[in-house]
């Protein structure tokens, strides 16, 4: 009795950068005010970016929507000063959509490789 795999005709790329960036946002919201914050920062700016490069690749553009403002307002470079209070509240709402992100965003594989 022999199985066969067959190789599903998408990937989802965006899932682990979507979940460590969840992972960031929960472990940074703590430290909203100190200077460890700035290395929260850039880790969920990138992983932002890295997550728009995907859903370009796989034309969900609407995406783009959600992860753009989450790169900006994260951006270490011109960082952008809100209250504590809202910027908490923002960590956890980006988390969300992180995640929604992560596990909707798929690319779909090249058919020499099914």
């Amino acid at each position: 009795m022999s199985t066969r795999q067959t190789t599903p005709a998408f990937t989802r790329p965006a899932l682990a950068p979507g979940l460590l960036g969840a992972v960031v946002l929960m472990a940074f919201v703590a430290v909203v005010d100190s200077d460890w914050f700035t290395l929260g920062r850039y880790l969920v700016s990138i992983l932002a970016l890295i997550m728009c490069v995907f859903a370009l690749q796989a034309r969900q553009w609407w995406w783009l929507l959600g992860l753009v403002p989450i790169a900006v307002v994260w951006n270490p470079v011109l960082p952008i000063d809100l209250d504590t209070l809202v910027f908490q509240a923002l960590h956890i709402a980006a988390a969300a959509v992180f995640v929604a992100s992560g596990i909707l965003i798929k690319v779909p594989r090249p058919a020499e490789r099914r």
